[in-house]
């Protein structure tokens, strides 16, 4: 079956940065899940997966604006410092994650302050040319129920809400 709108895939990649240094990568942890065309994946990598079948392996070059988007200087933000998530003590250049109106979002700390923290809202990987070596598992039909929430559900993807 290949990849169309409304498949459940799972899959295995590797993330490298333009250098070829590894970035993250599923091995030895669950594939990851995803239901194609609902906005579940970088849109670069999702169009690279389309009309693929399990078995098929792949490496994609995505740029920023496949990936996660192009860089903003001016993207930064001021929020209370206990609102930062991943740290007892923060330091600048460090990640952090905030609750924003559209869900957790990784930051990465500019300035602190005694009580607030300016800062980059920008995902870390804004800005970069990525590249995913991809090992296509398994593709199959979504059940009415996933198509209903608009996610996968099983390994790797939601199991309830």
């Amino acid at each position: 079956m290949q990849i169309t709108l409304n498949s459940v895939v799972q899959f295995h990649f590797v993330l490298k940065d333009a250098d070829g240094s590894v970035l993250d990568s599923s091995t030895g942890k669950d594939a990851m899940v995803y239901l194609h065309g609902h906005d579940g994946l970088l849109p670069g990598l999702e169009k690279a997966l389309e009309g693929k079948a399990a078995g098929d392996t792949f490496v994609v070059t995505l740029p920023p604006g496949e990936a996660f988007g192009e860089r903003r200087e001016d993207n930064e933000m001021r929020v209370p410092i206990s609102q930062l998530r991943g740290a007892k003590k923060w330091e600048p250049g460090m990640q952090a994650v905030i609750q924003t109106q559209y869900g957790h979002q990784e930051v990465t700390i500019l300035k602190l302050g005694h009580t607030m923290a300016t800062v980059d809202i920008n995902h870390p990987l804004a800005g970069k040319t990525l590249q995913f070596e991809v090992d296509v598992v398994d593709v199959r039909e979504a059940t009415s129920e996933e198509l209903a929430h608009g996610h996968a559900h099983g390994p790797g993807g939601h199991h309830h809400h």
